[in-house]
């Protein structure tokens, strides 16, 4: 099968590999698309993976390949995490938590491939309505619905979200979708901010022109927002969301740091004096066992029309051109939300 296999750091080939042999439980998956996540590129370019080669991508979904209870050809979108099944955090579901996991794409070989073998019990058919990139797209968005749940959002409250890129946008989409009575959607770049208008976001900051800060006070009658949401991963948006926040807010950290972030004394003395929460938050819950969770929630709101995800997708590229795709991602020489590898 052809795969994009990332030998070193900066050194992506695209090659002919052998296609994986499902073991037990298993399933050999066609993929049919995967998107670029943020940390696919400090993979690829700066950090590496934990070992070569590898093939990245996360982000997946296709079609069964192999025997099992789901017809071949059935579409399905994959949940990329490894559980082990055995430690504490698996005894109690949270997959996310388990303390020695395995991940496609980076601990082992992902989506950026013809082929992909999982576990079975890591697949999700989709439902009908649902295509195979939006299946693709089920983990960024579960990963937005995730964070929105660690605020404990409740209906008519403020959220104010730091960061408009597509895992920003799918956190107001889900704040909305979940009654939040005003929504403020914060970024540097003029064209994301149009996209959230275009996604029916009518409160945009754009945080060059102005201190987001004062503007999210001004928007919520000086009382900042309930719930504010870290969503770029830079210091100056992580300032800005525990500034933002009100009395008693909730300040949810999602996006990956990109440095050290500190705290001035006067900001630490607000988040006591207002008795703020600052709440981590990773990946997304999965349930083996068929129960409600992140996945299938997304699932059926983007089959109802709830949450829009094709908006979202701003370029395509084939297989053999996925440098290319971490290049654009990479330079931001040009407005990119959603980056797609199809095959």
């Amino acid at each position: 099968m052809k795969a994009a296999v990332l030998h070193a750091i900066g050194d992506l080939r695209i090659e002919d590999i052998a296609t994986p042999t499902p073991g037990p439980g298993e399933v050999l998956v066609r993929v049919k698309s995967c998107g670029i996540c943020g940390s696919d590129v400090p993979r690829v370019f700066s950090k590496g993976t934990y070992h070569f080669p590898t093939v990245c991508g996360h982000e997946l979904a296709g079609t069964v390949a192999s025997a099992s209870d789901l017809a071949i050809g059935t579409p399905v979108t994959v949940f990329p995490l490894l559980w082990c099944g055995k430690c504490t955090e698996c005894e109690r579901g949270a997959y996310a938590r388990c303390e020695d996991y395995g991940y496609l794409g980076s601990r082992s070989d992902g989506g950026f491939a013809e082929y992909v073998v999982a576990p079975r019990r890591n697949l999700l058919a989709l439902p009908d309505g649902v295509s195979v990139e939006e299946g693709a797209m089920t983990e960024p968005a579960a990963v937005a619905l995730h964070a929105i749940k660690r605020a404990d959002l409740q209906a008519g409250e403020s959220v104010a979200v730091l960061g408009a890129g597509p895992i920003g946008l799918m956190v107001a989409q889900w704040a909305r979708a979940m009654g939040a009575a005003r929504v403020i959607v914060c970024d540097i770049a003029p064209a994301s901010l149009a996209l959230a208008r275009e996604l029916g976001f009518t409160l945009t900051v754009d945080s060059n022109a102005c201190d987001p800060v004062k503007r999210i006070a001004e928007l919520t009658g000086g009382r900042g927002a309930d719930v504010t949401v870290e969503a770029a991963g830079v210091p100056a948006t992580f300032t800005a969301a525990v500034g933002a926040a009100a009395a008693a807010g909730r300040v949810v950290m999602l996006g990956n740091p990109s440095g050290d972030v500190t705290l001035p004394a006067k900001l630490i003395s607000q988040i006591m004096r207002r008795e703020l929460a600052l709440l981590g938050t990773w990946n997304s819950s999965y349930s083996a066992s068929g129960l409600p969770d992140d996945w299938r929630t997304v699932l059926a709101a983007v089959a109802a029309g709830t949450i829009k995800l094709k908006p979202l997708i701003s370029h395509r590229f084939p297989l053999d051109q996925t440098l290319a795709g971490m290049t654009v991602m990479k330079s931001r020489n040009e407005f990119v939300a959603k980056v797609l590898i199809n095959s």
